[in-house]
């Protein structure tokens, strides 16, 4: 394998490399338009640091910048993207099924681990959890997964009186630690059948009945939540193999 190659390998490329793509893939998922300067707000760091960080990146044929400093994966680097979102689901299964953390201190722990495991330990994981199409969160694990599954409505746009399937929390919505700890407490998770109670464009909120009672969310986060109308197929969520997890 050449050099150039070997760059191209996710477990090749540092930490921090790897969180840039990471970021990435996450704010263009919804076909955003993306700049250094939004990834640098999103990360906490520098507009110069993250452009220098998308110039090495380009460098390598990781990631390409239009004219208008757009910054568009190119096919490499979204494959490099999926392999680091692919590690990451997989620890944050292990760290919720296995060891029993909760939602966003696994994606904070999965965060630290994503580039320090081996292919082999990835592999055995992957073999151990039930070979999962999806995080946790029912995001698709790639890009292949994401093309042969429903996109989903937005919870924000379901009326009320509606019945509804939670189907996954959107990886924009990962990113807020408070959302997904709301979420989890209510037992809004993937799988769960919900029914909207009242929608209010005015009073920006939406009321509904779940596993765990009432809850109520505001409009914004609402839509950052995919659900699919009525009882949904069991099939498309998956669960860890008995005897795995606790």
């Amino acid at each position: 394998m050449t050099t150039m190659h070997r760059r191209h390998e996710s477990h090749d490329l540092s930490a921090a490399a790897q969180e840039y793509l990471l970021t990435l893939r996450v704010m263009a998922g919804d076909g955003s338009h993306v700049k250094a300067a939004q990834v640098a707000r999103r990360m906490g760091v520098t507009t110069q640091a993250a452009s220098e960080m998308f110039r090495r990146l380009g460098s390598d044929g990781l990631v390409n910048q239009s004219d208008g400093r757009e910054l568009v994966l190119t096919a490499a680097g979204r494959a490099a993207a999926d392999a680091i979102f692919r590690r990451h689901a997989l620890l944050e299964w292990l760290l919720t099924a296995v060891i029993g953390l909760g939602w966003a201190e696994s994606d904070e722990e999965a965060g630290r681990l994503q580039g320090a495991i081996s292919p082999r330990v990835e592999a055995r994981l992957d073999e151990m959890l039930g070979h999962p199409e999806t995080c946790p969160h029912g995001n698709p694990i790639d890009a292949e997964t994401s093309k042969r599954r429903p996109a989903g409505t937005p919870l924000s746009q379901i009326e009320g009186g509606r019945q509804a399937t939670i189907y996954r929390i959107t990886e924009e919505a990962e990113e807020d630690a408070g959302l997904l700890s709301y979420l989890e407490a209510r037992a809004l998770t993937p799988g769960a059948l919900v029914t909207v109670l009242a929608r209010s464009e005015s009073l920006d909120s939406l009321t509904l009945d779940g596993p765990r009672g009432r809850a109520t969310l505001g409009l914004r986060p609402a839509a950052l939540v995919r659900v699919l109308e009525g009882e949904a197929d069991p099939a498309l969520f998956h669960h860890v193999p008995a005897g795995v997890s606790p």
